[in-house]
């Protein structure tokens, strides 16, 4: 027994493949230039009171850290350790929402392991 088609669905199976293969392929092209342009942004995050700053990259590597002098206390470094941490933590999620936000929109919602 053969399955049929519901109407208004034609057998169109190659044709249907080549335009599903080009949106793909232009859905990647438009990844990719925003990659680029993801990974050439930077992000930056304070952390107690602006004593602290941290600029990462889009591609999630630290680029700069300033420090203000007056929170250098050689007594207390656990306290200056935990404001550059909690700083750039907060960079690396700033650029990694910006990034997923940016790929969803791209994607339409498809999560496709692998593409991003």
């Amino acid at each position: 027994m053969k399955a049929r088609l519901p109407k208004g669905y034609s057998n169109g199976g190659a044709g249907n493949m080549q335009q599903i293969a080009r949106q793909a392929q232009k859905m990647q092209e438009a990844m990719e230039v925003a990659t680029e342009e993801l990974e050439a942004k930077e992000y930056s995050a304070t952390a107690g009171g602006n004593a602290v700053k941290v600029t990462v990259t889009g591609k999630m590597e630290v680029k700069s850290i300033e420090i203000e002098p007056e929170v250098i206390d050689p007594d207390d470094a656990e306290m200056l350790s935990d404001l550059i941490i909690a700083a750039t933590n907060e960079a690396l999620r700033a650029a990694a929402t910006e990034k997923e936000d940016t790929m969803s929109s791209l994607s339409g919602g498809l999560n496709i392991p692998g593409l991003f």
